[in-house]
C-alpha cells in the first residue's frame, strides 16, 4: 500500500491535474506541506488519547500521506523510512 501511495503522489507531482489535493499543496512548497504534517500530528495525538480507534486509524492515514508528501518533496521515499527501519532491526537491510 505505501508504493501505491508513492505511485499516486508522483503521478500528481508529475501531470499536476487541476483539483489534485496533492499538487495544490505541494505547489505551496514544503514549509505549507510540513505545517501540514504538523496539524495532522497533533490531530492523531488527540484521536489517540480521546478518540475511537476509527478516528486513530482515519488520522494516522492523513498523517502517513503528509509525511510521503513532505519526503518526496525533500527527494526521499516513504521506503528510505522503511530501509532505515530494516537496518535498525537487522543491522543492515536484509
Amino acid at each position: 500500500m505505501l508504493s501505491q501511495l508513492q505511485e499516486v503522489i508522483d503521478q500528481r507531482l508529475k501531470e499536476k491535474p487541476e483539483g489534485s489535493y496533492t499538487w495544490k499543496l505541494a505547489s505551496k512548497g514544503i514549509q505549507a506541506v510540513l505545517k501540514k504534517v504538523h496539524e495532522e500530528l497533533f490531530e492523531f495525538t488527540y484521536a489517540c488519547l480521546v478518540e475511537s480507534k476509527e478516528r486513530v486509524i482515519a488520522e494516522g492515514a492523513d498523517l502517513i500521506y503528509h509525511l510521503a508528501l513532505a519526503l518526496t518533496l525533500r527527494g526521499l521515499l516513504i521506503e528510505d523510512i522503511m530501509k532505515e527501519l530494516a537496518k535498525r532491526r537487522y543491522g543492515e537491510s536484509p
